[in-house]
């Protein structure tokens, strides 16, 4: 079997990897869902893959994906302000990146890899691309955001695991101002790049944005059922 992309991409076990990456409840993983359904392609879950990552960092080269090591739910957000949580990001600092790129270099296939991940930014993805066309970086308005992540968290199981005993009001607020700093931090990365930032507001269906990337990322109809490389899991300790 060849590879069903329209080009040959980079020589170092990349080509096939198309990213879907950005700002949080932006969709990024429904939109991968979609392409995989239509073009046969696998999806690589990054946020499922970071707890594998926190066994493998070290407190030396990766200190703040480390440092999320054994701690409990809404630790890393207790006492701290959102500059103060979004500084403390690994992503921010390319910590997630290496892990990140040698897991695909392992992923044996030929089928399309769509990346569906929200931490790494433009300056770490850069060089992992052959062209700027492989990377669409999605990033919600705050209303998209605040009504997407007002569903996800309606779950009382589900906002325990992410913020313990904390005050979920507090934290919800503290979560959309630091999502709101690392969109600010995507678009002024991306434009430094020249990758393309794509705002998502609801107004246009998710299989017409699919259809776009797919057309951008080169992919042609599946040939035969997909696969995932993993399923997505609950969200990191970020």
């Amino acid at each position: 079997m060849t590879d069903r992309l329209a080009d040959g991409g980079r020589p170092d076990g990349l080509a096939r990897v198309r990213w879907i990456v950005g700002g949080s409840a932006a969709g990024k993983s429904t939109v991968a869902r979609v392409l995989a359904d239509r073009y046969g392609a696998e999806v690589y879950d990054g946020d499922r893959a970071e707890h594998g990552w926190l066994a493998r960092c070290s407190a030396e080269r990766q200190p703040r994906l480390a440092a999320l090591r054994g701690a409990a739910p809404g630790e890393a957000w207790q006492g701290r302000t959102a500059e103060q949580v979004f500084r403390s990001m690994a992503g921010l600092y390319g910590e997630t990146a290496g892990f990140l790129a040698e897991d695909l270099r392992r992923a044996a296939g030929e089928r399309p890899l769509l990346v569906d991940y929200f931490g790494i930014l433009p300056d770490h993805l850069a060089p992992l691309l052959a062209r700027p066309g492989h990377a669409v970086f999605l990033v919600p308005t705050p209303e998209f955001r605040t009504a997407a992540l007002r569903a996800r968290f309606a779950d009382p199981d589900r906002v325990r695991l992410n913020w313990g005993s904390a005050d979920p009001e507090r934290m919800f607020a503290l979560r959309c101002a630091r999502d709101a700093l690392w969109d600010g931090e995507i678009r002024r990365q991306a434009a430094r790049h020249g990758l393309d930032v794509v705002t998502v507001d609801g107004s246009v269906p998710v299989a017409e944005l699919a259809e776009r990337l797919a057309v951008r990322f080169g992919l042609a109809p599946a040939e035969e059922p997909p696969a995932a490389v993993s399923g997505r899991g609950g969200e990191p300790a970020r």
